[in-house]
C-alpha cells in the first residue's frame, strides 16, 4: 500500500513546468531550479505535510489571503506553495491545519508573495 503523499498540480501546464528543471532555470535561475527539485524530492518521500515539517526550506503555514495554503524557501524571496486537495482542509480545533491529515497536495506556484 502506497503511503506516500500523493502530489498533483492544478494544470498540465504547471506539471510541466515544475517538473522541468531547465524551464525552472531559465525562468527563476539554476539556484532556484535546484532548490526545487530537492523540495520536489523532500515531498515525494513524505507520507504527509507533518514531515515536512523537519525539512529543510522552512515550510510553514500561511496566513491572511493565503491561509489553508504551504511555503517553502528556495532562494531570496521565493517560494514553492502548496495547498490541500481536500477543501476546506483539516483543520485543528485551534483552527490550523492538521498536517498530519493533509496526505493530497497542489503544487500550483512559485512566487515571492513580500513583494
Amino acid at each position: 500500500m502506497d503511503n506516500n503523499l500523493k502530489i498533483d498540480f492544478l494544470s498540465v501546464k504547471d506539471k510541466d513546468f515544475f517538473e522541468d528543471s531547465k524551464k525552472v532555470a531559465k525562468k527563476y535561475g539554476p539556484g532556484n531550479a535546484k532548490k526545487l527539485q530537492s523540495r520536489l524530492d523532500d515531498l515525494d518521500a513524505a507520507q504527509s505535510m507533518d514531515d515536512m515539517r523537519n525539512m529543510p526550506g522552512h515550510w510553514e503555514e500561511l496566513k491572511n489571503d493565503r491561509a489553508g495554503q504551504f511555503s517553502t524557501r528556495l532562494q531570496g524571496g521565493l517560494r514553492l506553495m502548496v495547498k490541500p486537495q481536500k477543501q476546506p482542509p483539516p483543520t485543528k480545533p485551534d483552527g490550523g491545519l492538521d498536517w498530519r491529515a493533509i496526505d493530497n497536495i497542489y503544487i500550483f506556484e512559485m512566487a515571492d508573495y513580500h513583494v
